[in-house]
């Protein structure tokens, strides 16, 4: 089909004379507009004033491919809207009116956007783009929509619609199982140093020579550990000739578990790790650190990255409680708004992050810019964007029991307590119940049980089948009614309801702005109003209970506070519920089934006091053992560990959202993954372990082109400052290209064979000649390559704050190696409603320990070290910046931190040299801190230094000196 050039096309409108032009100019002028308008108008009212028909193929298609469809085509639909296929150009869609309205253009939207005359300013495409239509385009496609907009079926473009996402760029290719190059170069230790000494070949480029053992000691600790090697390492390298040395000191430092300390730091920058939950109350998470010790551990293991990735995403399926820190590791925001617009987008924003961090950690893309519209960059449609919060749908923040850390033991014995209680309340029940029935007329006492109380609650009936369990509550004592602990007991004795068994518990509403009143309170298996769950509706609610599988139960506990202390919003009429299948309700308990509710029913004390004589002995008695049941009840379920590693519940429908606004829900999207690389094949009722395990499967997949490539570029990252991608987190059109691609995928393949070992891709680095070259600057070089992408030398950088922290406390002989467990704080917290952080001034032993064990609080940075670029957990951070200022410079000298540690260094030398032996006091100084002794001049300088102003400025010196703070 031949295709007439727009050239052509407009040539009738010169052919009609200028006298038409000036006529709709005149007229144009006449209605005041703006130049632009006027060009325009001229343009469309002489196109109106000519009768020859547009042809759609000839005339229009070629506009719509070329400067519409790039942004409404097969691989964007922005807008949800495509003019490559005709029905759907003509359909409504996010519009709610028809685009293109035949005969009438108008009326017509798109003819408004085009023209500029679309009453909230919008112009598409934009003017200052490339693709901007000209005012004779512009005229034909309005001459075309009032000529009835005919579009034919030769060109109506369906099979469009059966294209799927597809793209050409490099990082979504699948890896290549790449062969180094040959090189005979003595230079060439591996794979690795034969992909880089062909680069530098190619750029008419040398190595550089290997650095000396002193720099290479440093170097690797350094980067391995964050901490500087000991003297008698020092020693010992110097001392070992062989040549297995250096594979030796590689295997020592992969062995110490300063390596998992050091490189957790790296990963929890790169999930937005924080120990607060941000935002306006800010408040600490005295429970979070479980994830920061999941994370150091499973690093010190050796643990397949593979692994390493589902855990994170679905601990929970495989037992690896802590692991699903990652989800949560961000900040929430607990200050919950009446305005039903800012609560729903309070949670699209919690998604928002879930989406967002999983998808820049593991795979490297921007997924969270499809949020209102498809990616401007990447392959990544508006649908895949809610395809993945579908995922994540059921993830909430807050605490459950990690079962991983609970022993056989502990377990036992609380099913054994909780027996145990169950037989005695049930028997203070029944006694209850015989002492009071002459109370109570006109009942058939034995028909019914007793009026509820605040503190405990049993239900028994019948076994039954259920799956689903609703409490729903129609009346109370007063105001929202609070439920303490829900407990559901199978017909041999287990509390199936725990949410340690995998238990999810759901509700009607929760109020907001409670930490001790969450939803998750009900089944965490601790008791007390500080553990409870309060319905956000007076007088009425419901909560319910989803079991991993079908159980057979036959007795419900519950109570409003199993402490005893408060006794308002008591559920007074209720209705227990069960269920196999949502919806399909059974009745098997309920108030009716009580005697009515006395509001000052008399306290156990009280009615102990009422009775006399040997009644009142046993009463006692009962009642004491019953009180001790629940204390060491309560005590054996406050040993386990509990923490901040998210909550799990039925996941909601999930709609994708015009523009991202939740009150502009368009269709119904199931959960699933990036349709460019695969899909995950699930049903849209899908549980919510399902579909984090489906996902978590899918990003760890051998086949997954970006998950292997993206660890070994943040690895290469880490180890040479910058990564073979510059952009670790972007691996998208918008980010960097690799500056070796062949070597990337070289890694990547060798990787996934070596079983996704990171200590192995750190085996094969820092094996490498090119890991061991020197980092002195060549001018050669320098002019070809300043930035040293092409890794001629090793390049120096500073060490980030926690390792300048480390190191200094490393020097001093203060450092506290205490590993794991809850971290220390460098503030002195105000828990009030608002959380408040003042930086502490004193410091101790347990302010010495490792600095990836502090309190990691957000929007507050650490008084001295947070200057140095230190992230506070708000965002996700995969690559640092190492900015140079005067407050640098000022902390790091005249901070009270630095004055103690710089007296603590001046002790130790005077301990382990001389007192009155300057000389050796300034060899021990340099020894201490830069592991070598100092040079003639340097021996003069210091010693002059220390007579003038004493020992302790020396060391300030030292540990302010850049040979210090630096990554040789």
């Amino acid at each position: 089909m031949k295709i007439r050039s727009h050239r052509n096309t407009y040539r009738p409108f010169a052919a009609r004379g200028a006298g038409l032009i000036f006529a709709a100019l005149l007229v144009a002028r006449a209605a005041d507009i703006g130049s632009d308008q006027i060009g325009l108008r001229a343009t469309v009212w002489a196109a109106d004033h000519t009768t020859d028909k547009v042809d759609f193929v000839g005339d229009i298609q070629p506009i719509l491919s070329q400067h519409c469809q790039p942004c409404h085509g097969v691989q964007l639909q922005e807008s949800n809207y495509r003019l490559d296929v005709r029905r759907l150009a003509l359909a409504a869609g996010d519009l709610g009116e028809p685009p293109i309205v035949p005969g009438d253009s108008d009326a017509s939207p798109l003819y408004r956007y085009i023209s500029g005359q679309d009453e909230n300013g919008m112009r598409m495409p934009p003017p200052e783009e490339s693709r901007a239509l000209s005012r004779q385009q512009v005229a034909l496609i309005k001459r075309w929509i009032d000529q009835g907009a005919r579009w034919p079926d030769s060109a109506a473009g369906d099979d469009n619609l059966d294209q799927t996402l597809a793209s050409d760029h490099w990082s979504l290719q699948p890896v290549i199982d790449r062969r180094p190059p040959a090189a005979a170069d003595p230079w060439v230790y591996n794979g690795l140093d034969g992909y880089i000494f062909g680069t530098l070949r190619d750029h008419e480029l040398s190595p550089s020579s290997t650095a000396d053992r002193v720099t290479l000691l440093r170097r690797i600790y350094l980067d391995m550990h964050g901490l500087p090697p000991s003297e008698q390492q020092l020693d010992a390298f110097l001392n070992d000739t062989s040549d297995t040395a250096w594979q030796r000191v590689i295997e020592q430092v992969l062995a110490s578990p300063r390596y998992g300390e050091r490189w957790a730091q790296h990963w929890l920058d790169i999930v937005r790790f924080g120990e607060s939950t941000g935002f306006e109350v800010n408040r600490d998470r005295e429970n979070a650190y479980f994830y920061r010790d999941y994370v150091i551990d499973a690093l010190n293991a050796d643990k397949s990255y593979r692994d390493f990735v589902i855990e994170q995403l679905a601990g929970d399926a495989i037992g690896v409680d802590a692991a699903t820190g990652f989800l949560v590791a961000g900040p929430s925001d607990l200050v919950k708004s009446p305005d039903i617009n800012l609560t729903l987008m309070q949670r699209e924003d919690e998604l928002a992050d879930f989406v967002n961090t999983t998808g820049t950690a593991f795979l490297g893309l921007t997924v969270g810019c499809a949020r209102c519209h498809n990616h401007k960059f990447d392959p990544i449609i508006q649908k895949d964007y809610y395809a993945l919060q579908a995922v994540f749908a059921g993830v909430q923040h807050g605490e459950r029991a990690l079962r991983e850390r609970v022993s056989d033991a502990t377990r036992n014995r609380i099913a054994d307590l909780e027996h145990e209680l169950h037989v005695a309340e049930t028997a203070w029940e029944s006694r209850r119940r015989l002492a009071e029935s002459a109370t109570i007329p006109a009942v058939a006492e034995d028909e019914l049980l007793p009026p509820v109380n605040p503190r405990s609650n049993v239900e028994e009936f019948d076994p039954v089948a259920a799956k689903f369990v609703r409490f729903a509550i129609r009346a109370t004592t007063a105001s929202e009614p609070c439920i303490d602990e829900l407990e559901i007991f199978s017909a041999d004795g287990r509390n199936v309801a725990l949410a340690s068994s995998g238990a999810v518990p759901s509700a009607s509403g929760t109020l907001p702005n409670y930490d001790i009143h969450r939803l998750e309170h009900v089944n965490d298996g601790r008791f007390g109003n500080s553990h409870s769950w309060i319905s956000n509706t007076n007088g009425t609610g419901w909560v319910q209970i989803e079991f991993p599988q079908v159980e057979e139960i036959c007795r419900i506990g519950w109570g409003r506070d199993r402490e005893g202390v408060f006794s308002d919003r008591l559920a007074t009429d209720y209705m227990i519920d069960v269920a196999v299948t949502l919806g399909q309700w059974q009745t098997v308990a309920s108030s009716a089934k009580r005697q009515p509710y006395q509001q000052q029913s008399p306290s156990e004390d009280a009615f102990i006091a009422s009775l006399s004589g040997e009644e009142a002995i046993g009463a006692r008695r009962a009642y004491d053992e019953l009180k001790q049941l629940r204390e060491q009840l309560q005590i054996a379920k406050g040993e386990l560990p509990v923490g901040y590693v998210g909550t799990f519940t039925d996941p909601p429908k999930i709609r994708r959202l015009y523009r991202g606004d939740p009150l502009a829900p368009r269709e119904e999207v199931g959960p699933d993954a990036l349709s460019v690389i695969g899909t995950l094949e699930l049903p849209e009722n899908a549980s919510d372990q399902e579909r984090r395990l489906a996902l978590a499967k899918w990003i760890a997949s051998p086949s997954n082109p970006l998950t292997a490539r993206v660890i070994v570029n943040r690895v290469w990252h880490y180890h040479f400052g910058t990564g073979i991608v510059a952009t670790p987190s972007d691996f998208g059109r918008n980010g960097a290209p690799p500056s070796h691609p062949e070597l990337l995928d070289y890694l990547a393949s060798q990787f996934i064979a070596n079983g996704w070992s990171l200590k192995w891709l750190h085996r094969e680095i820092l094996s490498s000649h090119t890991y061991q070259q020197s980092g002195t600057p060549r001018s050669d070089a320098m002019r070809k390559d300043a930035g040293c992408r092409l890794l001629w030398r090793f390049p120096p950088r500073r060490l980030e704050a926690e390792a300048i922290r480390d190191c200094v406390l490393f020097a001093t002989g203060a450092l506290n190696l205490k590993a794991g467990g809850p971290g220390f704080s460098l503030f002195r917290i105000d828990h009030e409603n608002v959380h408040h952080y003042f930086p502490l001034e004193e410091f101790g032993p347990n302010e010495f320990r490792r600095m990836i064990y502090a309190l990691k609080i957000r929007q507050e940075r650490d008084d001295v070290f947070g200057v140095f670029d230190c992230p506070d957990g708000g965002q996700v951070m995969p690559n640092r910046s190492r900015s140079t200022t005067p407050l640098q410079a000022l902390n790091l000298l005249n901070s009270p931190f630095m004055l103690q540690q710089a007296s603590l260094l001046a002790d130790r030398i005077r301990n382990e040299a001389e007192v009155d032996d300057l000389p050796r006091q300034v060899q021990r100084a340099f020894r201490c801190t830069l592991l070598r002794n100092p040079d003639p001049d340097e021996s003069l300088t210091a010693a002059e230094l220390c007579q003038q102003h004493g020992l302790d400025a020396l060391c300030r010196a030292l540990l302010n000196s850049n040979e210090f703070l630096f990554l040789p």
